[in-house]
């Protein structure tokens, strides 16, 4: 073979080209014929701005955007900022954790629309009051861990903290609120970056109005045009207003259960059996679908068992799965909820987060002694709330800690089931996650027993057991 046709592969570093060359380099193959260095070594900052000007902005070209990635740090945003942030499914986060670390006193954001006026005294109180019963509760909840788990023969201070802090961590971060501040690290590209932003400067509240802006000023360091027309969108807020000001007709309904299947398909588990001969075979789809359909059981169980047996540890299991979609109602608490949005390989649609839908108590708060205080720090929690709730209730989301329920529907399918459960229910994962993964996984289990049969659970554990041992209340 000559030299010409010889393989390469090899990185275009963005050490030495900017994200927007990088994009442009890409592009252009669809064209030239010449290798991707020799494309970017005809190109210029410039020369990049133009070909994105015209094609990428001019003429809709968006995917070249795609190619252009940047990393970027967000610190001191509030948590309730994050949701905005991070809920961009084409994107990569890391953010500061509730888990392994402990809040600094006055580490919350103060928004600017109380800043100067009647209600300032009002929210500073509140979460004064939450930070103070934080950390007023890691002393005695960590007191009652390390009996618990006592030092280890050798072992360090250090070594012995940091085994025991996230097991009290856990159940003291229930009193952080949502304006509790975090840090953020995002790695997206340049057109997910878009749509992030305008998303960011449509809404409600002016901390992410602020953060959308100054990200937008940030990305164009490096991506001077991919974003630069990255705006309000009139249609997000108005539709907004008007879906709010309809839905309040519908009032408050307090449906019972931490988690309910509300929809699937009952033929799911056939149509993945299906899609899985369809993807080896040369059969039309519905050729295969009739087939499965006239399996006996036990052909149908070795079906399944050819599909999913064979899965090891750190396997992922085949695309097929996705066929089968289940939606979902959960009440959750709001530190739960956090954990579950980072799984955007499924449609989440919370609601607002509200101090109407009570609140959750870890058992280790009750069984150190901290049971009143922690529930006089909520009854204050909840007054402050709603004190600001009917001038805006976006502003007064900042003031609900994490241990307030909150409703989300979430629509997945089989495989995200198979992640988020197998992962959210190890031991090592915050028991309110796990209570929910191990709940999801049942009642996926109930309705399509041969295909969820095979999730690589933890043995003997289930969220019965989980919430009787965790929860004085959920």
């Amino acid at each position: 073979m000559s030299e010409q046709f010889q393989r390469q592969i090899y990185l275009l570093s963005p050490r030495q080209l900017s994200p927007e060359t990088i994009a442009v380099t890409f592009a252009k193959t669809s064209r030239s014929p010449l290798t991707f260095r020799e494309i970017a070594d005809e190109l210029t900052d410039e020369k990049s701005a133009e070909f994105h000007e015209k094609w990428v902005v001019g003429y809709g070209h968006a995917s070249v955007a795609e190619h252009a990635v940047l990393h970027i740090a967000l610190e001191n945003i509030s948590r309730l900022a994050t949701e905005c942030i991070e809920s961009n499914r084409l994107a990569s986060y890391t953010e500061k954790s509730t888990r392994y670390q402990m809040w600094a006193p006055g580490g919350y954001h103060l928004p600017r629309e109380v800043v100067g006026g009647s209600r300032e005294p009002i929210y500073r109180k509140c979460c004064d009051r939450l930070f103070q019963a934080y950390h007023d509760s890691l002393e005695p909840v960590g007191r009652l861990i390390r009996k618990r788990l006592p030092r280890k023969e050798g072992e360090s201070d250090s070594a012995w903290e940091n085994r025991t802090r996230s097991k009290y961590v856990d159940a003291c971060r229930f009193l952080l609120p949502a304006a509790a501040l975090a840090n953020v690290g995002m790695t997206i590209n340049a057109r997910a970056l878009e749509h992030a932003i305008r998303k960011m400067l449509s809404h409600p509240l002016a901390e992410v109005r602020e953060i959308g802006q100054t990200i937008k000023e940030v990305a164009q360091t490096e991506v001077p045009t991919l974003v630069k027309y990255a705006d309000q969108v009139p249609y997000l807020t108005a539709t907004r207003e008007d879906l709010t000001a309809y839905a309040a007709k519908l009032g408050l309904d307090r449906s019972n259960g931490s988690l309910r299947l509300i929809d699937y398909d009952p033929e799911a588990e056939s149509r993945v059996m299906a899609a899985a001969l369809y993807a080896h075979g040369t059969c039309s789809f519905e050729q295969a679908l009739a087939h499965v359909r006239l399996l006996e059981e036990g052909a149908r169980l070795d079906l399944a068992k050819t599909i999913l047996e064979r899965l090891d540890r750190f396997d992922i299991p085949v695309r097929e799965l996705e066929h089968a979609t289940y939606t979902f109602e959960a009440l959750i608490d709001q530190g739960a909820y956090l954990e579950l949005k980072r799984h955007r390989m499924m449609t989440q649609t919370p609601q607002r987060l509200t101090a109407k839908e009570g609140y959750a108590v870890p058992k280790l708060i009750t069984e150190a002694g901290f049971e009143t205080s922690y529930r006089e720090a909520m009854n204050a929690a909840v007054e402050a709330y709603h004190e600001l709730a009917g001038w805006n209730p976006h502003v007064a989301a900042y003031l609900v800690p994490n241990a307030f329920n909150r409703r989300v529907l979430m629509t997945l399918n089989l495989r995200e089931v198979y992640h988020l459960c197998e992962l959210r229910s190890q031991p090592n994962a915050h028991f309110s996650m796990r209570r929910l993964a191990l709940l999801m996984a049942e009642l996926v289990q109930q309705v399509h027993p041969m295909l969820a049969a095979f999730m690589r659970l933890p043995e003997m554990t289930n969220w019965r057991e989980i919430e009787e041992e965790h929860f004085t209340q959920v």
